[in-house]
């Protein structure tokens, strides 16, 4: 049958044209387009404002910083909370307050969540926390790190509950992916109550000072429980928990310079614990000498000096970044590279409390050694060490268990281990120190190094005490038995004759030793038995 030419062109009746009607896929388009939009900017403009005048970015100016250009792939864009009560139903913004996906750092594959104050707070409510799940879950099964941007205030109240069984997603989440891909939290606002735990669990937690703060219970209820007048920054924020708590790894001056540091640290770590982390071909000549690291090691014993300066002396191009740069001083670690392979570090520093194990310097230390174990780091050890932090402070805060904790974590480390003994390194701290006796593949001491039970001087007060309290010299015969034993014990060479360290080093080659003993060990293989895990001393 013909077709009628004015159903053609659209003619009516009396051949007056009609307006065409619009095709019903591009009305669905423009839906689609506007509800897009919409989502973009589900925050009020006076709600961004308030995030601006706080000094905080928005959700998306945060994910455009951290992501490279183009490259996020943004999901559940169109989700909304189902709750009711309260009022709650009559505001259902796209998004539900929290912005997920993937994208890409330096080409390389990331998922993210990204908390967005503007809208309802932060708060956490159930198809907020589904969100969460599905990114946490798509990154656990593709092998991609997981960063959360966390700006929220904890629980959403209206949602009751079922707010708090999400959080417990979230946790079980964290945990099952622990070992497995890096989770890397960034603090960026408020953080309080439940939601912490999330942070406090994951490998990395990055704050910035003064819009960063994380408690348990906030200072009206410490002021009412307590009777404690404190801040909210003295309570919990960044310089708090980067200096005594030890909770931030990492803190910074602003929102900007933190992400560029979250970019900085994923460059060290592998996508996941069946990947090497990226390797970088290097412009530092491997067989370079470490001429400076003469004259940074003092010629008296007791002297302190700096030891990230003589690490920043050896690995490429002095690059160190520190992990815990203010927390537990005593101890210094982070990663660097050494011909273009990452290794993670960990050095007594004679600076602070003369370089002694105490509580802190332990459990920091110990996370450290077990992360880098997780994610196939190699780890070098720099050893000083005169022993663990006497007194009864640390004997009652548990400095036994402590302690035990960074020995666990050696002791149970598959990865490629090398120690070097630059000066000290005396009795149960140096065998705590990623010693030989522990499972360290190579041990090397500079001739600096002093290797016994303990130093000269209580060694002596105690093997002679008797026959010194009997000298008609005291003093002169102390003095003259301490540099007998120092001649005797404090040397790395005992320790050589018996296999202890594998070679004793010109410290000028410290840099061409690690980088020889590194790529021997880079084809390590170590079976561990059948168990389900082991009880660290926790």
């Amino acid at each position: 049958m013909a077709v009628e030419e004015n159903e053609i062109h659209g003619e009516g009746e009396g051949g007056a044209p009609v307006a065409p009607v619009a095709h019903p896929i591009e009305e669905r388009l423009e839906q689609l387009d506007k509800l897009r939009e919409e989502a973009l900017n589900a925050a009020a403009p006076a709600a961004v404002e308030r995030q601006h005048q706080r000094g905080k970015l928005t959700v998306r100016e945060r994910l455009d910083l951290l992501l490279d250009p183009g490259s996020f792939v943004e999901l559940d864009m169109l989700a909304r909370h189902r709750a009711h009560g309260f009022g709650i139903e009559n505001n259902r913004p796209l998004t539900d307050g929290v912005v997920t996906g993937w994208g890409t750092v330096d080409g390389r594959k990331i998922f993210v969540f990204a908390q967005d104050f503007t809208l309802f707070g932060g708060a956490l409510g159930e198809v907020y926390a589904e969100k969460i799940h599905k990114v946490m879950d798509l990154a656990e099964s593709v092998g991609a790190p997981v960063v959360g941007l966390n700006d929220g205030g904890g629980a959403r109240i209206q949602e009751g509950v079922v707010s708090l069984a999400s959080y417990g997603g979230i946790f079980h989440r964290n945990v099952k992916s622990s070992g497995v891909i890096p989770q890397i939290s960034v603090v960026l606002g408020p953080c309080a109550g439940g939601a912490v735990y999330s942070p406090a669990m994951t490998d990395f937690v990055f704050m910035v000072k003064g819009i960063s703060n994380m408690f348990i219970t906030g200072p009206d209820v410490v002021k009412t429980v307590t009777g404690e007048d404190v801040t909210q920054e003295e309570l919990g924020g960044a310089m708090t928990h980067a200096s005594k708590s030890g909770v931030a790894q990492f803190v910074t001056d602003d929102e900007k310079s933190c992400i560029e540091q979250v970019r900085y640290l994923l460059s060290f770590l592998p996508s996941n614990n069946l990947e090497d982390p990226p390797y970088f071909e290097p412009e530092d000549d491997a067989d370079r000498r470490c001429e400076a690291i003469v004259e940074l090691i003092p010629d008296a014993p007791n002297k302190p000096y700096d030891m990230k300066k003589v690490i920043a002396e050896i690995v490429d191009d002095g690059e160190f970044f520190e992990v815990n740069q203010y927390w537990a001083m005593n101890i210094v670690c982070g990663f660097a590279r050494v011909d273009g392979h990452v290794v993670g570090i960990v050095g007594n520093q004679p600076q602070v409390l003369a370089g002694t194990l105490d509580i802190d310097a332990s459990e920091k230390a110990g996370r450290f050694v077990r992360t880098c174990d997780a994610f196939n780091v190699p780890l070098v050890t720099f050893v000083d060490v005169p022993g663990f932090l006497p007194g009864t402070d640390q004997e009652y805060g548990g400095i036994i268990r402590h302690g035990a904790k960074l020995l666990y974590a050696y002791c149970e480390s598959t990865v490629p281990r090398v120690q070097i003994i630059t000066r000290k390194g005396y009795g149960g701290a140096y065998v705590v120190m990623n010693s030989k006796s522990i499972g360290a593949d190579l041990a090397f001491a500079w001739p600096s190094a002093e290797i016994a039970v303990m130093g000269p001087q209580g060694a002596v007060g105690i093997i002679f005490r008797k026959e010194i309290e009997a000298a008609p010299d005291a003093d002169a015969r102390r003095a003259e038995l301490i540099e007998e034993y120092t001649e005797r014990f404090a040397n790395p060479y005992s320790a050589a004759e018996r296999g202890y360290i594998d070679d004793v080093i010109d410290p000028r080659d410290t840099r061409r030793v690690l980088v020889r003993s590194l790529e021997m060990l880079r084809t390590k293989k170590e079976k561990l038995p059948q168990r389900k895990h082991g009880n660290v001393p926790l």
